[in-house]
């Protein structure tokens, strides 16, 4: 069971990455048909304001999203000795470098992981999690998040920040060049084809859509490798019930303050509590869907 589940998600991770980066592809042709009166053109500058991101992201990811979450990092056992020896354990059980420890100062109970790669990782949890949880409960969490490290997630993340912060200034450089009067002008000249006029049609309907599907794909790709970390943290601990305790209380607890945004999909549970009408925005399965998949484990 464990391990089918575990064979599943990551097909449907290939399908997701693949999917994302023919939308980075599809974009960058848009812009490049509507401004240069070149597809070639506009893919080839997408590809390289990707790889750019990409290297950017993946070298100082860390570092930037720790930031971003207003985290502060933890040296020595000494500062948060229960956090401190429960990754150390986690991280031994799981077979990865110990990574870097943060404390976020806000009271609702979450955490994540980032990083390019499980030797330059790190994790963080909310002072709200070490006052909140028990060690049981925080042994879930933790190795949920170190799990994520062992499973190479927090690449996959960054690589979909990367490429969706590329698709961001791609359509930033569109709405500037609309508001400027930029853009060719082919569909103007008289003797343009109707082909011309629908393929323009089309590029102008890829550019303004795109965010919002880099969006849909980013939030998918996140649900389900909260899926697969669960079921790694359950092969790690042995003992589904901490994780799932934790969890209960996580999904009943306020709204974080101190969470970033665009970061949000690297949490354990949304940190925002913004659930919305269709599952295809959310940046998180339904607790209740991960716990029953927990209990059947």
């Amino acid at each position: 069971m464990l391990y089918q589940q575990i064979a599943k998600n990551k097909r449907m991770t290939v399908v997701v990455m693949v999917g994302f980066m023919l939308l980075v592809a599809l974009i960058g042709s848009a812009v490049g048909y509507v401004f240069f009166n070149s597809s070639t053109a506009g893919l080839i500058m997408a590809i390289v304001i990707g790889l750019v991101y990409m290297l950017l992201m993946l070298s100082q990811s860390t570092d930037v999203v720790m930031s971003m979450n207003n985290a502060h990092e933890i040296t020595s056992p000494d500062q948060a000795p229960e956090l401190w020896h429960v990754v150390e354990d986690m991280a031994l059980v799981g077979q990865i470098p110990m990574p870097r420890v943060f404390i976020i100062d806000d009271p609702s109970p979450n955490a994540f992981a980032t990083g390019p790669n499980p030797e330059h990782a790190a994790v963080a949890a909310t002072s709200g999690i070490l006052t909140r949880l028990s060690r049981e409960e925080l042994e879930g969490v933790m190795a949920h998040e170190v799990s994520h490290i062992r499973n190479y997630d927090i690449r996959l993340q960054t690589t979909a920040l990367a490429l969706a912060a590329a698709i961001s200034m791609l359509v930033n450089f569109a709405s500037h060049s609309f508001f400027w009067g930029g853009g060719r002008r082919d569909d103007d000249r008289e003797g343009s084809s109707a082909l011309d006029l629908i393929m323009m049609v089309v590029s102008i309907l890829a550019i303004i859509l795109g965010p919002l599907a880099a969006s849909m794909a980013q939030m998918a790709l996140s649900r389900n490798r909260e899926y697969l970390a669960d079921a790694s943290a359950v092969e790690l601990t042995r003992n589904p019930l901490g994780l799932i305790s934790a969890l209960q209380k996580i999904s009943s607890s306020e709204p974080m303050q101190a969470a970033d945004p665009s970061s949000a999909s690297m949490y354990i549970a949304n940190p925002f509590k913004d659930g919305s009408w269709t599952h295809l925005f959310d940046t998180h399965p339904p607790i209740e869907k991960r716990i029953e998949r927990l209990r059947n484990m």
